[in-house]
Parts: C-alpha cells; sequence; structure tokens
C-alpha cells in the first residue's frame, strides 16, 4: 500500500492549478443517468472517487469513455441494469447519488447501502423519505434499498419535502429525481453549497425546470425527459482552500488558479484573522504569510455558507503551530476529530472535548510516523508534516488519493519535498 515521505521544513511557494470539484463531479456524473442522449463533462478531476462513480455506471450497461484530458463522455440511453452493487457502492458514499436518476427513469432501483469515510453517521433516511413522498415504494432488505413505482405509477408524483437536517447528498439526490417527476416539488431546508447549484445549473442545461438552487428552498417543476449536454465541473473550493492553509501554516506565498474565490468567503476570512494577506480576482486567489508564523483563529464548522466542516482539518493543523490557543467546534459530523490524535503524535498541543478541539500552538512539529483516517484528515497530516522537523510517513493513503489531484506532484511544485513511497 502506498505511503507519503515528507520532508517538513520549506515554505510553500509559487503558483497552483485547482482541478475540478469532486463533490460536484459525482452528482453530476449520477446526473447523467437522466439523459435520454450523450453528455459531455469537462474539468472532471482524475480521483478514485471519480473512477468509481466511472465504474459505477459502466457496471449499468451505461456506455462511457475518458480522455487525457479528464474529459468524460457518457451515453445512458441503453441501460442494462438498475443495479448498483456492494462491491462499487462499499468504498465511496456518494454512490447513493445513483439512487434517485435511476428511479426517476427508469422507474426501478437497488442500490446497496453506502461506505466511505469513517467520520460519523450519515444516514440515507432522508433520501429514502423524500423518495417516498414522491410515491415510490421503498424497501431496504439484504444491505440494499430496493425502490420501484407502485402498479400504474409511471413517474414520481411532485410534492414538498421538508428536511430534518440539511443535507447535500439528500438534496442532490431528491432534485435529481424530481426532474422527471409529475408536477412540482419543493425541497425545504434544502442544502446551499456550490456543489448543488452546479448540478441544479447542469439540469437546466439538460432542459431542468429548477429555481432555487442555492437557497433553502429549491422548486423543481418535473419535465417529461432531459436531453444530453455539454457541461464542466466547477473548481474544487476544498482543494483551492487546502493548498491556501497549507501556505500559510509554512509561512509561504501562493497563487491559486483556476478557481472560484466567492466559493471560499469564510475560508479566506479565517486565513485574514490567522495574518494572511489575501488578494483575488475572477478567477484566483492570492495568499502571502510573509514568512511569519500563523495566528490562532477559532473555527465552527456548520452547512454553506458558514465555515465548511471539510476545511475543519487543515485548521487544526494551522492552529498546531500558531501563535495562541485555537478553539475548532465541529457541528457537523460527530467523529471528525481522528487526526488530533496523529497530531498528537507529532507533537501537537490538543486537547479534546466532545465536539470541541482546543489547540495551543507549539513553535515546531517532530516527524513521526502517522495514519490517514479520512480524506480530509489526511490532507491535515500533509500540512502538518510540511512544517515537522524531520521525514514524516503518512500511511493509508488511499484516503487522500479520493479527494485530491496529483497532491505530490502539485506540492512539489510549490517547492515540498513530498515522494511516494511503497
Amino acid at each position: 500500500m502506498d505511503k507519503l515521505q515528507i520532508t517538513g521544513g520549506t515554505r510553500l511557494h509559487g503558483e497552483v492549478k485547482i482541478s475540478g470539484a469532486k463533490n460536484a463531479a459525482l452528482p453530476i456524473l449520477a446526473a447523467t443517468l437522466l439523459a435520454d442522449s450523450a453528455c459531455t463533462i469537462n474539468n472532471v478531476p482524475h480521483l478514485r472517487d471519480v473512477t468509481t462513480m466511472i465504474q459505477l455506471l459502466a457496471s449499468m450497461g451505461v456506455d462511457v469513455s475518458i480522455n487525457e484530458q479528464q474529459t468524460v463522455e457518457v451515453n445512458a440511453e441503453q441501460v442494462s441494469s438498475t443495479t448498483a452493487p456492494y462491491d462499487l457502492v462499499k468504498t465511496m458514499r456518494a454512490s447513493i447519488l445513483v439512487l434517485g436518476p435511476l428511479l426517476a427513469r427508469f422507474g426501478k432501483a437497488k442500490v446497496s447501502l453506502p461506505g466511505g469515510c469513517a467520520i460519523g453517521a450519515r444516514p440515507v433516511n432522508l433520501h429514502v423519505q423524500g423518495l417516498q413522498q414522491m410515491g415510490a415504494l421503498i424497501e431496504i432488505k439484504d444491505g440494499y434499498i430496493h425502490a420501484e413505482f407502485p402498479d400504474g405509477q409511471k413517474s414520481l408524483l411532485g410534492t414538498t419535502v421538508v428536511m430534518d437536517t440539511v443535507t447535500v447528498t439528500g438534496t442532490e439526490n431528491l432534485m435529481m429525481a424530481a426532474a422527471l417527476a409529475q408536477g412540482e416539488t419543493v425541497l425545504e431546508n434544502a442544502a446551499r453549497e456550490p456543489e448543488v447549484v452546479d448540478l441544479a445549473n447542469m439540469l437546466i442545461a439538460m432542459g431542468a425546470n429548477i429555481e432555487g438552487a442555492g437557497t433553502s428552498n429549491i422548486r423543481i417543476k418535473g419535465v417529461k425527459n432531459l436531453q444530453g449536454v455539454n457541461y464542466r465541473v466547477l473548481p474544487d473550493r476544498i482543494e483551492t482552500g487546502t493548498y491556501l492553509v497549507a501556505a500559510a501554516t509554512t509561512g509561504g506565498s501562493i497563487i491559486a488558479k483556476n478557481t472560484c474565490p466567492e466559493h471560499l468567503d469564510a475560508v479566506v476570512k479565517k486565513l485574514e484573522e490567522a495574518g494572511a494577506e489575501v488578494s483575488k480576482g475572477d478567477d484566483w486567489i492570492k495568499l502571502d504569510m510573509h514568512q511569519k508564523r500563523p495566528k490562532a483563529v477559532d473555527i465552527r464548522t456548520a452547512p454553506h455558507p458558514a465555515f465548511p466542516t471539510d476545511m475543519q482539518a487543515q485548521f487544526c493543523a494551522l492552529n498546531a503551530v500558531a501563535e495562541g490557543t485555537g478553539i475548532v467546534t465541529e457541528t457537523v459530523f460527530e467523529n471528525r476529530f481522528m487526526h488530533a490524535v496523529e497530531m498528537q503524535r507529532m507533537g501537537a498541543n490538543i486537547h479534546l472535548e466532545g465536539h470541541t478541539a482546543i489547540i495551543k500552538g507549539v513553535e515546531k512539529l517532530q516527524a513521526a510516523p502517522v495514519m490517514a483516517t479520512d480524506l480530509r484528515a489526511s490532507a491535515s497530516l500533509v500540512i502538518a508534516a510540511l512544517v515537522a522537523e524531520g521525514d514524516t510517513v503518512i500511511e493509508r493513503i488511499y484516503h487522500i488519493d479520493r479527494g485530491y489531484e496529483r497532491i505530490e506532484e502539485k506540492m512539489n511544485l510549490l517547492g515540498a519535498q513530498i515522494k511516494r513511497i511503497d
């Protein structure tokens, strides 16, 4: 199994090109199941999760191809199976996103209950309840969600769905299902993330009638069919934020190119509190720490547009070497401080109290063998290793390959000393 070996002590400097957003590409690829002709998806990141989604589509008989420019051609005109098998779904929670499109277009779906990062409970009950409200018959047995239309029913039925908690994949699944439903569907307490908006924009380009994406109330008037489309995935705001935090933590200076600055307001605000000088244009963000040690910042995660949970671990790494004490509170996932124990092995002063981490910055971290426990935790360990004395080896980096495209190559272009070893 691959590992990363990182020699600390180098300030990051230079330019980094941001890839397409994983969390937008996955639902967009799932949405191609709704189209009755070919779709072309551009700016798709080269990631393990994307490969899994492509394999999942291919297992259903969908015609999928990908070129060297990471453009994916998908033709779901003919589908031979409406089953998403356990062997593929178990490695990626986002596989649940095929449930809504399969059911809406083909009238039936059999999708394995998902796996993925062990960062806490992310139940699929909101997906199931919403589809049931739209008229679907659903049974969960043998580890699978079995969904179908009742006898004589030819489509899902528009309705109002009030979600108990904000769920990104739940919002996306129900929005895709509603696109082909009969009548109007209203999603209340919907997720507002940019990736939800990106999916809505693609569906609209395919012929869907959607209003309110980016707000907590989304209205979808169902149409009879959706056409293929040529669409470009938006840039990855979490990858952007990760490189910005890495530069700030090392006292460096970088420019993140091909990104969307307006999607990072909450992250940029905290970086400025940490002492960074930040400037931005239409598609770039420049950060300069002027070789200074960062100042500790307090973080509280919450659904968009508040501070994203997917950036919490990276700021824990920043706080670990910052001046002062930072308090980080996690409100989205109950088990998302597993990286703290690994950072403690490197000399970080972190005290955990329930959903809160109290982090007193130290001047230096020390290299140590550490283990990635989930996707964003692995990114935080890379950042910690960049400022640790000595050579840090990070194990179980298959987590990082799920969400960061060629991270060692991009970091090395910024001056880091990272190599992948067996």
